[in-house]
């Protein structure tokens, strides 16, 4: 547990959601399960194993860590903080257990990034309606749109599986003309259109509670796109499966994308390697080029760069 103490003492005072320590990426022995993450001005905790009699103790040692580095940092300013378990059983089953460590959460909870503003819960849920681990993503596309705001025609970008819409933010904030965000999940688009709200973006996107392998009409109609998203769940029964899924989505792409158009292509799969992608890319639309893969952030560093976040930029022919 000393890297994750250590981590805290050291951490600068955050002002953008952001990890401060990833102990998932295998680099930190003995703490590949704590993973601590700032929603300002509230610090998330969470494990991925199963609490034992000395959980505990370490939950202490970790909470009075954090209360001195808070004192220095804001000094007089209450702590919050909130402890997550995700270990495998309750993942499994959906569940986790959540506690308010200390202080309080704000209700609505808005954070930041970038000059973004996005709302998030962190009390309820697995995901707390921003992954951290997308950041260079969302930086990746801002830039995409701010280079080609000034066409003359403008950047329509399709978001798929959109979750709570951040992608669409960021490109409408650097300029994009407009953005149809597709995910069945009504909650998450939900949030979605209050994100575009807080940020000030009305009019210039769309939303679609739909399943996207039942809208496709719909969808190829809005096109076509200077820049298409997909950011599927590597996993959700009933819904989409990475292993057989993933290429009904690449056969859709040259009938999305506008000549030169990019392709953002993201897998949050551990146990599938960035050849996974590459591999069917090649085999199923050899005629869209890899760009690049865009790189993680820091923070989220891996043993094994294989099993971490994939995000490749593909682009079509002009």
């Amino acid at each position: 547990m000393q890297a994750l103490l250590t981590a805290i003492a050291q951490m600068p005072l955050p002002t953008d959601a952001c990890r401060i320590f990833h102990g998932r990426g295998g680099l930190h022995p003995g703490c590949e399960h704590w993973v601590l993450d700032a929603f300002p001005p509230v610090f998330v905790l969470t494990s991925f194993a199963p609490a034992t009699e000395s959980t505990e103790r370490e939950l202490s040692a970790i909470g009075a860590a954090l209360a001195a580095r808070w004192e220095q940092l804001a000094p007089g300013q209450p702590l919050n903080w909130v402890f997550q378990c995700r270990d495998g059983q309750l993942r499994t089953q959906g569940l986790t257990e959540t506690r308010l460590m200390a202080g309080s959460v704000p209700d609505p909870h808005v954070v930041t990034e970038q000059g973004a503003q996005f709302r998030v819960h962190v009390l309820k849920g697995q995901n707390h309606g921003l992954f951290l681990d997308m950041a260079e993503g969302r930086r990746w596309v801002r830039e995409y749109a701010a280079a080609r705001s000034g066409g003359r025609y403008g950047l329509k970008v399709l978001n798929l599986f959109a979750y709570t819409c951040a992608f669409s933010v960021v490109a409408l904030q650097a300029g994009a003309k407009h953005v149809v965000n597709v995910d069945m999940g009504r909650g998450a688009i939900a949030i979605g259109q209050q994100n575009h709200q807080l940020n000030g973006l009305t009019g210039r996107a769309s939303f679609l509670a739909h399943d996207i392998f039942s809208t496709w009409g719909k969808i190829t109609r809005g096109g076509p796109y200077g820049l298409v998203i997909v950011d599927p769940p590597s996993y959700q029964k009933g819904s989409f499966v990475a292993t057989k899924d993933y290429a009904r989505l690449m056969r859709r792409l040259p009938d999305l994308l506008a000549p030169g158009g990019h392709a953002l292509l993201c897998l949050n799969a551990p146990e599938l390697g960035v050849d996974f992608l590459q591999d069917q890319m090649r085999e199923l639309v050899p005629e869209l080029a890899l760009v690049e893969r865009v790189p993680n952030p820091a923070v989220f560093a891996d043993v094994s760069p294989q099993k971490a976040l994939k995000v490749l930029a593909y682009q079509a022919p002009l």
